[in-house]
């Protein structure tokens, strides 16, 4: 579906205007729950999913039948300061394995019956390097944002949006950075696996970088403009149309949380329809999520992107409402107690 927007300011409107969860639906899920065969909160968190993904699907007794996974791919002209342990031709090499099947998002979406969609997003024209310039163009960004938005079926119940590009995680860095504060330290790790000569100069890169775009980093779009990439901005894009057709979301790992963080920062209540698919290995995804408010569903020391640990948690969501749905009250069963 065409996106809504052609500049960053209309983007900035359509953030604001986002629509709500049917308040109506989740109270009706709420009170199916206390009537189900169970004790009280027995399910414990998995009740509030089930209440949750009620709300933003307007349906009381839902399931899930259509998830979908959209890998976005983009290079970073970062990646020249060597700041990975990949060259940058593997984005594409990796595009490449997405669309054949052979990834590990391809097994696990398979698991779900998730539909794959591969968005490669100008792989032959790297973003600008940030420690000299603007990553991005307003033109480019917007582009992006507008690719990701595109890529959104409609029809979908669910989605995960997952990433792929070499640099990107000195990126989501830069940018956790620029919205929380603290040291650039705290917010840079391992990637692809770099040695420790190579996290500190990705420390270093992403202090450089956010010290000289600071005056304008106010602004959650500029510091997605300025610091992130074309498949991070695409996945704020892609979560913003969720939003748009009250498609549940479920986030991955650093990046994808560091790419939707400026939903939040530039529209606060942006990721009320977003879970957290899991805390991944990579060294400061626990202290974003908390920064954002999101509990983790998986605890697996993952950390390979894709949307591989969200597209694993889709399991748990599909088990909350599979009990919230499919469970008889005590009414129906006939069991005394309810």
């Amino acid at each position: 579906m065409t996106a809504p927007f052609e500049t960053l300011d209309q983007f900035r409107a359509v953030l604001r205007a986002l629509p709500q969860p049917d308040a109506d639906a989740a109270r009706a899920a709420r009170s199916r729950d206390a009537a189900l065969t169970k004790p009280p909160g027995a399910l414990g968190r998995l009740e509030d999913l089930a209440a949750w993904y009620a709300g933003w699907r307007g349906d009381p007794r839902p399931r899930i039948v259509a998830p979908q996974v959209i890998v976005f791919a983009g290079n970073h002209g970062i990646a020249a300061r060597g700041v990975s342990a990949f060259p940058a031709e593997v984005t594409a090499q990796m595009v490449a394995n997405f669309r054949a099947g052979g990834a590990a998002i391809n097994q696990l979406a398979g698991l779900h019956g998730a539909a794959v969609a591969v968005v490669a997003l100008d792989l032959d024209r790297p973003t600008a390097d940030f420690t000299r310039g603007p990553a991005m163009t307003e033109a480019e960004a917007v582009a992006a944002l507008r690719a990701g938005w595109a890529a959104v079926d409609p029809g979908a119940d669910l989605l995960v949006a997952g990433e792929m590009g070499i640099g990107n995680t000195t990126a989501a860095a830069a940018m956790a950075h620029a919205l929380f504060g603290g040291e650039a330290g705290d917010w840079t790790g391992r990637g692809t696996g770099v040695d420790d000569r190579g996290l500190a100069l990705k420390g270093r890169v992403v202090a450089e970088g956010v010290a000289r775009h600071r005056a304008a980093l106010a602004d959650p779009l500029e510091v997605l403009r300025r610091l992130g990439g074309r498949e991070l901005a695409a996945m704020a894009g892609a979560t913003a149309a969720a939003r748009a057709h009250r498609i549940p979301v479920i986030l991955d790992g650093f990046i994808n949380t560091a790419a939707v963080a400026v939903l939040e920062g530039a529209a606060p209540g942006a990721l009320d329809h977003c879970i957290a698919g899991h805390v991944s290995a990579e060294h400061a995804h626990g202290a974003l999520l908390a920064r954002l408010g999101k509990a983790p569903l998986l605890s697996l020391g993952l950390r390979l992107g894709e949307g591989s640990g969200a597209a694993l948690a889709i399991g748990v969501l599909r088990g909350a409402l599979a009990c919230h749905s499919g469970m008889a009250t005590f009414a129906e069963a006939g069991v005394a107690g309810g």
